[in-house]
């Protein structure tokens, strides 16, 4: 298949140059070590094309879910066309017609008395607003979050995560507890009359994608309601329908103090982030309403985007199509699970969120090295490397999960043999350490 080349780029060497010696030096070294020096170009739907022309990627990643609606979606594409005849980037200070109309539409899909939205640019950012208001609501500073989940690298999110991300900024507080997920004895024996907030991702992603047992999520929020603390849930890659519901929490019966959306609100278009609060707790705002601002949060151009998104994903027929998809995945991954159950273990799977496991830590970083060679995108959990992320577009066909799992089986093949050949060198760390 010939393989679209960009020649408005300039010499691949040179970006990678210019790359290295501006952007990140540590990236490059990364990627030329491993022969992955991949150069984003054109780009469709499930497919990245190296900007060379040689090399091509089906994502299977999404980015998290930015890609949720696939690479330049035509639909949001062409409506951003329309809204640029009128609308820019907004000013943060005055009443906005297109962000009261994202606030609207997202208070009327979310339940109970979600109904106030604060907009930023970035999931961090939104972790940040929430963590915010949950101490000035409360009075209290301590957060509870989950070992190995995640929730950004802003200033407050990157404190609810894993030391490997906050330690060498200098960022330890003791009002950062962390307990394991899952695990209720935990919560019951750090929550107490100082917890602002627990925070948990729906599914953690970074984790691995391991499923909140039954009850589990319920339970909190009971834990937290009898404590006098707020509960945040963090959607950012679980929702807009990449579970089979709108909403992640939807399939646990409970309703969240506060949801962060990010990523795939973008539509992989314009960056946008979204934190989605009981209306309770605007009452932070009344004495001063211009104590939190975004300049670009909620851009005019970017809440128009996000509304579109909104409309495309609410609908019943694209969430039937997200479970349809869900269950073939599962009928061929399971054969795939019973031809390689030496090194592929297990399926974690809600509607499209679904997460591989894998013989060991060392599998995960092994898998995504021969997805590469095998023309896939897919990426390793980084709190829990025995674990690739598995989050394929959701506006796939049914045709190519054919060549998805084709593109797999040989993907584990591989895999298994270069993992074979790493443990008889003795070479039991990360190949990508």
């Amino acid at each position: 298949m010939f393989l679209k080349k960009d020649r408005s780029s300039k010499d691949k060497k040179q970006i990678i140059k210019l790359y290295k010696d501006h952007v990140s030096s540590g990236k490059v070294d990364f990627y030329n070590k491993y022969n992955m020096d991949f150069v984003m170009g054109h780009r469709d739907g499930h497919w990245l094309y190296d900007i060379d022309g040689k090399k091509k990627l089906f994502n299977l990643h999404s980015n998290g879910g930015v890609f949720n609606l696939g690479h330049r979606n035509n639909e949001i594409i062409n409506f951003l066309k329309e809204q640029l005849n009128f609308y820019d980037i907004g000013n943060h200070h005055l009443i906005s017609k297109p962000r009261a109309e994202l606030a609207g539409k997202i208070a009327e899909l979310m339940p109970g008395d979600l109904e106030y939205t604060i907009f930023g640019v970035s999931g961090g950012e939104a972790i940040d607003v929430a963590l915010k208001i949950a101490r000035s609501f409360t009075n209290r500073k301590k957060i509870i979050s989950v070992e190995g989940g995640y929730h950004g690298h802003t200033g407050l999110s990157v404190q609810t995560g894993d030391d490997q991300y906050k330690a060498p900024f200098l960022l330890d507080s003791s009002d950062f507890l962390q307990i394991p997920f899952n695990d209720l004895e935990a919560l019951q024996n750090v929550l107490d009359q100082d917890v602002a907030t627990v925070i948990l991702e729906t599914i953690p992603a970074t984790l691995g994608m391991p499923l909140p047992k039954k009850g589990y999520l319920k339970k909190v929020k009971e834990l937290c309601e009898n404590n006098g603390t707020l509960l945040i849930l963090d959607e950012v890659q679980a929702g807009l329908g990449r579970t089979g519901k709108l909403w992640a929490f939807e399939h646990f019966d409970v309703i969240p103090d506060m949801v962060v959306l990010a990523k795939g609100l973008s539509g992989g278009i314009y960056p946008i982030s979204a934190t989605v609060i009981d209306k309770k707790l605007e009452s932070v705002f009344h004495d001063n309403p211009f104590i939190h601002i975004s300049t670009s949060g909620g851009a005019e151009l970017g809440s128009s985007v996000a509304l579109k998104v909104l409309e495309i994903t609410s609908n019943e027929n694209f969430l039937k199509k997200v479970n349809t998809l869900s269950d073939l995945f599962q009928i061929e991954l399971e054969k795939l699970l019973e031809r390689h159950h030496s090194f592929f273990k297990g399926i974690r799977r809600l509607g499209l969120m679904m997460g591989l496991e894998l013989k060991d830590k060392l599998a995960g970083p092994v898998m995504t090295k021969a997805a590469y060679d095998n023309e896939l995108l897919i990426i390793y959990a980084n709190n829990d490397p025995s674990v690739v992320q598995f989050l394929p577009p959701l506006i796939m066909d049914e045709k190519d999960i054919k060549h998805v799992v084709k593109q797999l089986d040989r993907t584990f093949n591989e895999a298994r043999v270069l993992h074979t050949a790493l443990k008889l060198k003795d070479n039991i760390t990360s190949i990508f350490k």
